[in-house]
Order: structure tokens, then C-alpha cells, then sequence
């Protein structure tokens, strides 16, 4: 039992860093992004989080496949300050940006039709 518990705990932490997870954003970004009227999209996430593992990679091939989107991320327990600023309580939160305002905000979604969709439809 011990092995089998060992094993999963192995492959949930696997999942979670899996991907390479780093902070892209900062307020001069974002505001000339959205002085541009660019859609941004942006995605909170934790070190430990499978789920936010899961958008991640699922955002990285949304940057080439959306080559127009400001794609921004950080890391929610060390940027405070930032998800104070996009009022973002929780980890895995995408948020999207458009003509500087807050278009949508999703909390845990995973499905690559459901990110995807949400950026698609701010384009």
C-alpha cells in the first residue's frame, strides 16, 4: 500500500512540474498591452499545482497558435501584489483582457476547447 501511495504522489508531482512555470508579468506589460488594445491573457498558478501545470502547457501552444494575444503569468502566493491588482483570489485563474477591461475570468479550467474559447471569442 505504501508503494502504491509513494507512486501516485510521484506522478501528481511529475504533472506539476512537468512544464516550465515562471512569472512574465509586470505592469509596464500590461498596461501597453492594453494601451494597444491588445487582447492579454492572463494565468495565475502555483509551483504544486496540477492543474495550473495542465493550463500551462495548454497556454504555451495557445501563444502560437494565438501569435496576437498578450499571454502574462505569475505566480500567485509569491505576486500578492499582482493578484491583488486583477482581484484573483485562487491559483489556475486565466483572466482576459480587452480594450482594458476584464472580459473573463475562469478559475480551474483545463480543456484546451474551453482556454481556447475564451481567447477566441475576445479576438
Amino acid at each position: 500500500m505504501k508503494k502504491i501511495l509513494t507512486l501516485i504522489f510521484i506522478l501528481f508531482a511529475f504533472e506539476s512540474f512537468a512544464v516550465e512555470k515562471k512569472t512574465t508579468f509586470t505592469l509596464e506589460a500590461f498596461n501597453e498591452a492594453q494601451k494597444a488594445g491588445k487582447t492579454i491573457v492572463i494565468n495565475s498558478w502555483n509551483k504544486s499545482c496540477g492543474t495550473c501545470a495542465r493550463q500551462t502547457k495548454i497556454l504555451s501552444e495557445a501563444k502560437k497558435d494565438f501569435p496576437e494575444v498578450i499571454f502574462l503569468s505569475y505566480e500567485q502566493t509569491k505576486n500578492k501584489d499582482i493578484a491583488k491588482l486583477l482581484n484573483v483570489d485562487f491559483w489556475a485563474t486565466i483572466v482576459v483582457y480587452k480594450n482594458s477591461k476584464e472580459v473573463a475570468k475562469e478559475i480551474g479550467v483545463t480543456s484546451k476547447n474551453d482556454i481556447y474559447s475564451l481567447i477566441e471569442k475576445e479576438i
